[in-house]
């Protein structure tokens, strides 16, 4: 899918529906917080998410302390729910809409976080601008958690095919200067109560 129609299809998700009359939401994102928190971020750690749309992983994160939040999405509409729903709490959030496999960040980083947008890249061409991104935008000695279905999760999401994925594929995937140290399953609720397999995958950047 190009660029322009994952945008009109993510702006389109976002108009017509409601944070709980989509799949993916998470009233409290314990994983994602978890994680963020064994890569060893403090209060003033550079945190960038990826994807983050509508997430309330913006609001937990303010609520814990961090000082320094980037929430990137395709979709201002997503953004504009997230802001609104915060207020004057997230005046300090840089808010960025641009698709991920195109955006040129002009600051790096000191933890990447992704839920669920790296698996609807499925050409290989994407895959290698999503990783160029990483690389410009992650610092030497950061670290990267990319959360995706995994290998026995759903094959589509809102309607489009994903690529599944292993902590193996995703480590094929960076290459080298990436180092795994942390994977594990979530079994995510959906809020009409079915259930999808996530994985999580942690690296730190080395090189």
């Amino acid at each position: 899918m190009t660029t322009s129609g994952r945008a009109a299809h993510w702006q389109t998700v976002y108009e017509s529906k409601g944070e709980r009359e989509v799949s993916w939401f998470q009233e409290s994102p314990s994983p994602s917080l978890e994680l963020i928190a064994l890569a060893g971020a403090r209060p003033a750690s550079a945190i960038v998410d990826i994807g983050g749309g509508a997430s309330r992983l913006v609001d937990a994160l303010l609520t814990a302390g961090y000082t320094d939040l980037t929430v990137l999405d395709l979709s201002d509409a997503a953004l504009a729910a997230s802001r609104a729903r915060l207020g004057v709490a997230g005046d300090g959030v840089d808010w960025v809409v641009a698709d991920v496999t195109a955006w040129r960040p002009t600051r790096t980083y000191d933890v990447w976080h992704d839920r669920a947008a790296f698996h609807f890249l499925n050409a290989v061409e994407e895959q290698a601008a999503y990783v160029a991104c990483v690389r410009r935008a992650v610092k030497i000695g950061g670290h990267v958690v990319i959360g995706t279905f995994a290998t026995d999760g759903p094959e589509k999401c809102s309607g489009l095919p994903v690529t599944r994925h292993s902590a193996d594929s995703i480590a094929a995937l960076l290459g080298a200067g990436f180092t795994l140290t942390d994977h594990r399953r979530h079994q995510h609720a959906t809020p009409w109560q079915s259930v999808q397999n996530f994985q999580f995958s942690s690296f730190v950047r080395s090189a």
